[in-house]
C-alpha cells in the first residue's frame, strides 16, 4: 500500500489518476526547491506529471529543466507517495501518485522555462518548513 499525504478522498468525488516524478537536489549544503507563484504561493519539490508514454526518469528530467533550468544525474528512486487534491491549473481533481527521487543538480542552463516558476537554493530546515505538502517534506527529512 502506498502512504497517503494530505487530506482524505472526497466522498463521491472522481479523481483522475496522475503519476509524476519528483526530485531531491541537494548540493553543497543546500538543496534546491521549486517557488511557484500561482495558483497560489509555495515552495515544492522540483518535478511534475509523467506524460503518456514517457517513463518516470524521463519525466524526471524534463520537469526539473522546465521548473528550475538545471539538468541533473544519478538519479535514484527514493520511494513514493499519494496525495488526493484539487489542480485548479488543470481544472480536475487528481489523484497524484508522487514518485520521489534523489539527484544530483549538474549544470544550469538558465531560467525555469515553466512560466510562474522560480529555482531557490534553500537550507534544508528553511526547505522542511517551506515545502506545500508533507510528503515532499517527509521524503526530504529522510535525505536530511
Amino acid at each position: 500500500m502506498i502512504k497517503r499525504y494530505g487530506d482524505a478522498p472526497i466522498t463521491g468525488q472522481k479523481y483522475k489518476l496522475r503519476p509524476g516524478a519528483y526530485a531531491i537536489l541537494p548540493r553543497d549544503g543546500k538543496v534546491l526547491v521549486t517557488y511557484q507563484a500561482a495558483p497560489h504561493e509555495e515552495f515544492q519539490l522540483p518535478g511534475g506529471g509523467i506524460d503518456p508514454g514517457e517513463g518516470p526518469i524521463a519525466a524526471l528530467h524534463r520537469e526539473v529543466y522546465e521548473e528550475t533550468g538545471f539538468r541533473i544525474g544519478s538519479p535514484r528512486k527514493l520511494g513514493v507517495f499519494r496525495r488526493f487534491v484539487f489542480m485548479p491549473d488543470y481544472d480536475m481533481f487528481a489523484e497524484k501518485v508522487c514518485h520521489i527521487y534523489l539527484a544530483r543538480p549538474i549544470l544550469p542552463l538558465g531560467p525555469p522555462t515553466e512560466p510562474g516558476h522560480m529555482a531557490v537554493w534553500l537550507d534544508p530546515v528553511v526547505a522542511l518548513a517551506e515545502l506545500s505538502n508533507d510528503g515532499d517534506a517527509d521524503f526530504l527529512a529522510g535525505v536530511f
